[in-house]
């Protein structure tokens, strides 16, 4: 039965907007028209700016938005991280015991679904309000505030409709995936091949157009020659070149690095534990339980990801309305701020506190300027990691006493073992903890380190995205295997 706390939301089922499941079978080339028809809309969205408000208004947040599928001063400002956030909340509470939830159980999973959708959009609404009451788009009339926070809101529950569509079965994935593996597509081809006027000497964005117009200019490719600039505050190469660029800009640097992660996780994603397992019915079957280093996939780099933007959030808010001058030391704990001009227009950017520290180095540049706050990074993202890795073990059902029950359930036992489920689970608590701890251990590290040498899409971004092309490729061979072989379904789910 599920817990106190979320039957309370239980009654919310009915008076909260729901997209309805399919009421028949729907086929693999429809299945692929909705989730064409998702990632439309979501590109639509993230062109329409916020009705009044002016071009580039909102929070900077940098490649953080990349993680959340978000656009700044469109109507995908808050993007995915309202439900991504509710999600972490939920997932705390659960795996702290303060909620009671049995993901097993149909009913623990309809109420955890109900109390996710509503802290979902409670968060839209809380976080839009944060954005106007803030002054993060400046002083607004009233009446301009509730315009924007009725665009704010209705978008975000667009997004959680969408996502709810295509889980339900109308669609192939989820909503969630699906945004954030096209933003980072979309992010990846724009520090490629991305053109924009107004960078100084540095009249190109991308690293291609960097590149072309390093060797119009005669000026040699691949420098690693620095010097400390006093003025900026920063390193920057002596010589212009295409392979190291001041400013975070996109460089080959990047652009090769970017090919590495995405071999380095290709690997990984196939890294794996196999444990022998034979069915107790059929002596002849015998076949393989997999435990992938990955076992608990991307879900903590998300989950820590939600985190650290949220502190870097609540902290700027806190900083522009209540220490500008940071002269408030409690404040200054949680950080403070500078203001840098970058391409023409100064945006707010962290100089000391927590904040500092979860924001991720973005070049080489930046890691060899203050190495010390590299490491707090990536000790950071390797701790949350980790942590959210053995949360999600028992939140998610994915824990050695679930998964001897399944197998048990499902007659399947460990060839030597008795077929009990006390014996499976004693031989699954020697591999999935530390596969788990070492998991977090490595996409941490990926994340961070993918970040030091400025890859395109962020270390994170690369990170979800090969995981998500590797789900939907699974997915997308079982939905044509049930078109082409309809008696297999039912084996496929």
């Amino acid at each position: 039965m599920a817990g106190r706390f979320l039957r309370l939301f239980k009654p919310l089922a009915r008076f909260l907007p729901e997209a309805k499941p399919p009421g028949k079978r729907v086929g693999f080339n429809e299945k692929l028209l909705w989730t064409a028809l998702a990632l439309i809309i979501y590109f639509i969205m993230a062109e329409i700016p916020l009705y009044g408000l002016q071009a580039g208004q909102g929070l900077e947040m940098s490649y953080l938005r990349v993680i959340f599928a978000s656009n700044r001063g469109t109507l995908l400002e808050l993007g995915i991280g309202p439900i991504v956030t509710a999600g972490l909340i939920l997932q705390l509470l659960a795996g702290s015991g303060m909620i009671g939830v049995d993901m097993s159980n149909p009913e623990d999973r309809g109420a955890f679904t109900t109390a996710s959708k509503f802290f979902s959009i409670l968060l839209t609404g809380v976080q839009a309000s944060a954005y106007i009451i803030g002054g993060v788009y400046g002083a607004l009339p009233t009446s301009t505030g509730i315009v924007i926070f009725s665009q704010l809101l209705l978008a975000g529950i667009i997004i959680i409709l969408l996502d709810e569509m295509i889980q339900k079965g109308w669609g192939i994935g989820s909503g969630i995936s699906l945004f954030i593996m096209a933003g980072v597509a979309q992010r990846i081809l724009w520090d490629s091949f991305g053109l924009t006027i107004g960078l100084g000497d540095q009249k190109s964005y991308g690293a291609f157009p960097a590149l072309f117009q390093t060797i119009a200019r005669s000026e040699p490719v691949f420098s690693i020659d620095l010097f400390y600039n006093q003025t900026s505050n920063q390193l920057v190469p002596a010589i212009p070149n295409a392979f190291i660029r001041p400013q975070n800009l996109p460089s080959l640097l990047g652009f090769f690095t970017t090919i590495v992660v995405f071999i380095v996780v290709i690997y990984v994603e196939g890294v794996r534990v196999e444990l022998p397992v034979s069915h107790a019915n059929y002596r002849g079957y015998r076949g393989r339980y997999p435990i992938k280093l990955l076992y608990v996939s991307n879900l903590p780099v998300i989950f820590t990801s939600a985190l650290f933007a949220n502190v870097y959030f609540f902290s700027q808010l806190l900083w522009s309305n209540f220490n500008p001058t940071n002269s408030n030391v409690f404040l200054n704990l949680l950080g403070t701020y500078a203001w840098v001009d970058q391409g023409g227009s100064s945006q707010p950017q962290p100089t000391g506190g927590l904040v500092y520290y979860v924001i991720s180095p973005r070049s080489i540049l930046d890691v060899a300027l203050n190495p010390a706050r590299a490491i707090i990074f990536a000790a950071l993202m390797v701790s949350f990691a980790v942590i959210f890795s053995l949360t999600w073990l028992e939140v998610g059902g994915l824990g050695p006493s679930t998964v001897a029950r399944q197998l048990v359930d499902s007659g399947m036992h460990i060839p030597g073992y008795r077929r009990s489920t006390r014996p499976i689970e004693m031989v699954l608590k020697r591999y999935i903890p530390a596969v788990t701890i070492l998991g977090g251990i490595v996409v941490g590290l990926i994340a961070a380190l993918a970040d030091f040498f400025g890859v395109f899409g962020t270390g994170m971004g690369v990170l979800l995205s090969v995981g998500i092309i590797y789900q939907y490729y699974q997915q997308l061979m079982q939905e044509r295997v049930a078109e082409m072989y309809p008696a297999f379904r039912r084996f496929l789910g």
